[in-house]
């Protein structure tokens, strides 16, 4: 679904991604996983369109998405970090979110999310009035709501109660049984080792290797994920 080839960025003096090569297929959800700028949150950028590589290629269906936004519908987001108007209530947000994409998925909204997590019954609140873990949780919301094939979560879980963590996490595994593609970044490796298959592991903007975790674990003896990777690294 995703080729990326030899792809590089740099800043200046900075090389953020130096030629990175992965492929992403659907039916599985993946782990960008590394040290802090390692170059993981450069490469969503450039899946997304908000950055513009120096170099290479990223193919979506084997079309190239230089110049293209279409393929933009087919991918949800959820930041780390959801900023959203301070005065704008939380019904209103969704409702301007369902207005400007409702073409996407004629009508059909995802708001499994939005039941899940008792967000109507905060529709009225102003973002500004809502905790670091209730934003998540809109932010998660929208991630799911136009129903995408492809679904970024940045660092998912940050900030949720454990309730709320394991309706994510549940969600995660219902989208990817339906044959989405589920990408994700997260420094927890019980979370990952919990919902993730495969862990593509990204150091000074290369990608070190990209295997699955049951491959790890054969490789290493090691029946943690954390231990595992401890020893791989080595």
């Amino acid at each position: 679904m995703i080729q990326i080839s030899k792809l590089q960025k740099h800043y200046g003096r900075i090389h953020a991604l130096r030629g990175i090569d992965l492929n992403f297929s659907p039916d599985q959800v993946t782990a960008l996983v590394g040290p802090n700028a390692s170059g993981k949150t450069t490469l969503i950028k450039c899946l997304l369109g908000m950055v513009i590589p120096d170099g290479g290629t990223i193919l979506f269906d084997g079309k190239t998405i230089a110049g293209d936004v279409g393929y933009k519908n087919r991918i949800g987001y959820m930041p780390q970090i959801g900023r959203y108007p301070d005065n704008m209530n939380m019904g209103y947000l969704f409702g301007m979110m369902k207005d400007l994409g409702k073409g996407r998925v004629n009508g059909q909204f995802d708001e499994d999310l939005i039941e899940a997590f008792s967000l109507n019954a905060m529709f009225g609140k102003s973002m500004r009035s809502l905790s670091g873990g209730t934003r998540q949780k809109v932010s998660a919301a929208l991630a799911f709501l136009f129903k995408p094939e492809v679904v970024i979560l940045d660092e998912p879980t940050a900030g949720l109660d454990p309730m709320a963590s394991e309706i994510l996490k549940q969600k995660i595994q219902k989208e990817k049984e339906a044959g989405k593609l589920i990408l994700i970044t997260s420094h927890i490796m019980s979370e990952v080792e919990e919902i993730a298959d495969s862990i593509a592991y990204i150091v000074e903007g290369e990608a070190k290797f990209y295997k699955k975790i049951t491959e790890i674990k054969s490789e290493t003896g090691e029946e943690r994920l954390g231990k595992a990777l401890f020893h791989l690294l080595r």
